[in-house]
């Protein structure tokens, strides 16, 4: 959340993803591909872009964060979950056009392998619902294409034993 976004000041979660529409430039957005047991945590989006849908906890960078602050700030809102947060496991673009080809979202998001800390798994003010996925059925959330690759990448550093 930003300055402007936080409770109390008069405007919504609403209005936030309201203002990323039409950018005059690229947002900046961090991701967590958080494992815990061998499983990945989800989240359901409540607002757009892909709200409704199932994806990694993430969200947009404030004025003055870091990555690594911005990532555990964002996946404690939407999952209630503390993490330590490791490599990165993707930069990528993702740009949205509208019916007539005008850029409706674009966002330049960096994705990071988390590792739970502690915290209670639940759904936060930014989304519907969270999940604790096994990789093998990631299937029956039907995530982007990218989320899956980010996932299977995420899941290969787990395995090549880093953190």
């Amino acid at each position: 959340m930003t300055g402007a976004d936080r409770p109390g000041d008069g405007s919504t979660s609403i209005d936030a993803a309201e203002r990323r529409r039409y950018p005059v430039r690229p947002v900046v957005g961090v991701g967590a591909v958080i494992v815990d047991g061998g499983r990945v945590v989800l989240v359901r989006r409540r607002y757009e872009p892909l709200a409704g849908h199932w994806s990694l906890p993430g969200g947009k960078l404030e004025l003055g964060e870091t990555l690594t602050d911005g990532i555990a700030r964002e996946v404690f809102e939407e999952t209630g979950l503390l993490v330590d947060v490791g490599p990165v496991v993707e930069v990528f673009d993702r740009i949205t056009r509208d019916d007539e080809g005008r850029v409706q979202y674009h966002f330049v998001l960096v994705d990071f392998l988390c590792r739970r800390r502690g915290g209670v798994l639940l759904a936060g003010s930014d989304v519907d619902d969270v999940a604790l996925a096994d990789p093998a059925d990631l299937e029956a959330f039907a995530l982007s294409p990218k989320a899956t690759e980010v996932i299977v990448a995420a899941l290969r550093l787990v395995g090549a034993g880093l953190p």
